[in-house]
């Protein structure tokens, strides 16, 4: 696996092809997804790209050695070819937009990326700059 955020697509499409993996990153990219060292029928992730890719991604992402407890991954996915990063200024401020309102609306830094067609960090920075780090005490 590449430690390049703007590998992973490729090497996730290497395991369980293309079309599997576009279908995973406009569902989930942009924000933090679970790989389960083994997922159970009814998992989002076979229910999203099927029961052989989904065992196929959890093989290529399981973590530990055989004969102990296996676990899986986390990931932040990156959006990959369905983000809008590479498009005009014009459709990247309408994203911002559309996350600023999804952010003030409620939505979590996940579903506001989804939405927005960006990534979840983004969201965070949004969120940081309009209000400031609410952890931060107000000093005057």
């Amino acid at each position: 696996m590449s430690d390049s955020p703007s590998a992973l697509f490729d090497d996730i499409a290497s395991v369980i092809g293309a079309g599997a993996a576009l279908a995973l990153f406009r569902a989930r990219g942009g924000g933090r997804i679970s790989i389960p060292a083994r997922a159970p029928d009814g998992h989002w992730l076979v229910e999203l790209i099927g029961r052989p890719a989904a065992d196929a991604l959890c093989d290529y992402f399981r973590q530990g050695t055989p004969g102990d407890s296996m676990r899986g991954a986390q990931l932040d996915l990156p959006r990959g070819p369905t983000g809008v990063v590479g498009e005009f200024a014009p459709t990247l401020a309408r994203a911002k937009r559309v996350m600023a309102e999804a952010l003030d609306q409620g939505a979590s830094a996940d579903e506001a990326a989804r939405r927005a067609g960006l990534t979840r960090r983004t969201a965070y920075r949004m969120r940081k700059r309009s209000k400031g780090d609410p952890r931060q005490g107000d000093l005057f």
